[in-house]
């Protein structure tokens, strides 16, 4: 794990401490994209609960702006844990057999993007935006410029909850780009999986980060096995682990709490270890609220 207090400012922490490290006044949780492992987020929220944690506001990207969302509408943590044990593939991931049948290469997805919608209208509530009680925003990257927008409070509110969390999780390839006024858009991790950065533009002063994104290395020969579509996914998991790993490096924010739970064995879309995934995310938060607090400006790393 990774914990960083900023260095210019030794003065006696403010608000809550997690971790050792000061979250100030204003905390924010970031959470970020990778797929079904993002189920883990359920179990570090679950911890963060326990530990008295309430964030002023909460960024996610992909699943985690699902999971965000869930958390910024109030949902008990109960429930949505019942919801990711349940869950199962056809209801989020159906191939659309006759468009690639007929288009080839040319059809726009693997998956039918409208079996995803439909999942996050049924699981966020339908007073939309209005009905979130934490300030919440969520990614996506327009297709054409390829520039990040922003959505929820303090952002743009002019497109449905449940479409704006679709574009942050239409992820290339899988399911279609979605239409909204300005464009066409598709995953928010196409440019900022962990938008920490984001966190610090909006006033944050302190960050819990929960990175769920792949692992630095894999094995590629296993990859090319299974063919186009995991060579695209290591691909993107390549550039987007870069882009995180980078903006951590160089991280010169609010404290920032990083968290990554143990995931890197596991794929984008395995469906089969929803336990483990809830068990790990708690495992993570735990061991790093019970670690003893470094010293002010130090920077510790953890396996």
């Amino acid at each position: 794990m990774l914990r960083i207090w900023r260095r210019d400012r030794p003065r006696k922490p403010t608000g809550v401490v997690l971790g050792g490290v000061p979250m100030g006044e204003s905390p924010w949780l970031v959470l970020g994209g990778g797929g079904l492992k993002g189920l883990a987020h359920l179990g570090v929220w679950r911890g963060l609960e326990e530990a008295g944690f309430e964030p002023a506001g909460i960024l996610g990207t992909s699943i985690g702006a699902l999971v965000g969302a869930s958390v910024a509408w109030g949902r008990p943590v109960e429930e949505m844990e019942k919801e990711a044990r349940e869950l199962r593939r056809t209801d989020i991931a159906r191939v659309q057999r006759r468009s690639v049948w007929l288009n080839g290469i040319r059809s726009p997805s693997l998956f039918r993007g409208e079996r995803l919608r439909s999942y996050m209208r049924k699981h966020l509530p339908e007073e939309g935006w209005d009905a979130l009680r934490i300030r919440f925003q969520a990614n996506a990257v327009e297709l054409g410029t390829g520039q990040t927008e922003w959505f929820g409070a303090g952002a743009r509110t002019d497109v449905p909850l449940a479409d704006a969390i679709y574009a942050s999780a239409a992820l290339p390839l899988f399911y279609p780009p979605i239409p909204l006024p300005g464009g066409l858009y598709v995953d928010g991790g196409t440019e900022a999986a962990l938008p920490v950065r984001r966190a610090a533009e909006l006033g944050a002063t302190g960050i819990v980060a929960v990175d769920v994104g792949a692992g630095e290395t894999g094995d590629g020969e296993e990859v090319v096995s299974q063919g186009m579509l995991a060579i695209h996914q290591r691909v993107f998991a390549i550039m987007s682990g870069r882009m995180r790993r980078e903006t951590l490096l160089h991280w010169e924010g609010p404290p920032l709490l990083y968290i990554r739970p143990r995931l890197d064995e596991y794929g984008t879309f395995d469906f089969d270890h929803a336990e483990y995934f809830l068990a790990e995310g708690l495992r993570a938060i735990r061991e790093v609220l019970d670690e003893a607090s470094p010293a002010s400006g130090e920077v510790v790393t953890r396996s």
